[in-house]
């Protein structure tokens, strides 16, 4: 059975009464080890290499972070034909296309790639069915980057579809030479429903199941599960544009919960503490744990809630081991490269 653990502190004076008894932290929460090590990727290419280190689109969803990476040196771009010669580059967590990846080989960029481990693997299964011949179903969101880059990693068209509504409308060339993967931040609930749908409809179709779907996003999930029918109000830390934040938004209200995203504490309003007793704050896998405790920080300003480490869930011990391009100095950026950061 689960259990919680009253770690509360002397709160601040509250501005306003309420009648806030604790604050539930979901357990786990937050940073996940794709996104733990694409950021220390990022901060140890500039350690060694030194400033400035050229990244394709965001790290990671979260403004916080890419921001304290800016500040550190790292220049954020759309595309690899906004980078110098020479520059220093990193694919971000989401993955890349061939295209990308090729068009960085063209240039010569010495490149150091940040994709998370289980993004690749979704990468190798969709050429694998490809290689058998087979076409290509990707659940997942449109634009979304992770998509684009799987998208990107077959030579042939691929199905993006993200509802079972659009799997029921799916028109392939051959129903009987069909695979499918998924975007790694989905939830078990979305894909289950889509490939029921695809499994009822072309019952040849060949795919991993829910194996695609990450740990991190499946427990963080779980967690709010096991705290939704204990508070009133649900707060997510994450980015409008993180996929796992947002789901774990519309879970908590799917549950009866009122349920906010929010980047960060200054985003919270008093008037949603109205009568609440218990709040739920839980992170995105992209949302650092300063986040956090500063959420924490401004509920306190306004009542003197205990802090509580809420129902245990999964302890997760997954590490990825960092590229060798950043265990020791094996690139040579440009002279012209670092000369032009430091100006």
């Amino acid at each position: 059975m689960s259990h919680i653990n009253d770690h509360s502190q002397q709160a601040m004076p509250m501005t306003q009464p309420h009648n806030i008894q604790r604050i539930l932290l979901a357990q786990p929460r937050g940073f996940c080890a794709g996104v733990e090590r694409a950021i220390s990727i990022v901060e140890k290419a500039l350690e060694i290499y030194g400033p400035p280190v050229y990244v394709r689109h965001e790290i990671v969803h979260n403004a916080y972070v890419v921001e304290d990476l800016r500040r550190k040196g790292a220049v954020f771009v759309r595309e690899v034909d906004e980078i110098p010669a020479g520059g220093i580059t990193v694919f971000s967590a989401h993955g890349v296309s061939e295209k990308v990846e090729s068009s960085a080989k063209l240039r010569e960029l010495p490149v150091i790639d940040a994709t998370c481990p289980l993004v690749t693997k979704v990468h190798y299964e969709a050429k694998h069915y490809e290689k058998d011949g087979r076409e290509i179903v990707l659940i997942g969101h449109q634009g979304h980057p992770e998509v684009e880059g799987t998208s990107g990693r077959v030579k042939q068209t691929v199905h993006v579809i993200g509802t079972p509504e659009e799997a029921e409308k799916l028109e392939v060339n051959n129903p009987d030479m069909l695979a499918y993967v998924t975007q790694t931040t989905l939830s078990l609930d979305e894909t289950r429903d889509v490939i029921a749908v695809l499994t009822r409809r072309f019952p040849s179709i060949k795919g991993p199941g829910e194996k695609d779907i990450c740990y991190a996003t499946q427990n963080r999930q779980n967690a709010v599960r096991m705290m939704a029918p204990h508070v009133q109000l649900l707060l997510v830390i994450g980015a409008p544009n993180s996929s796992n934040s947002n789901r774990l938004r519309d879970l908590g209200a799917e549950m009866g919960v009122r349920a906010f995203l929010v980047q960060g504490a200054q985003e919270v309003q008093q008037e949603w503490l109205a009568g609440v007793t218990q709040v739920g704050i839980t992170a995105g896998a992209s949302a650092p744990e300063l986040l956090v405790q500063q959420v924490i920080d401004r509920l306190k300003e306004w009542c003197p809630a205990a802090v509580v480490e809420g129902f245990e869930g999964i302890v997760e011990s997954v590490h990825f081991k960092l590229p060798r391009e950043v265990r020791s100095p094996i690139l040579r950026p440009s002279t012209d490269n670092v000369t032009q950061g430091a100006a």
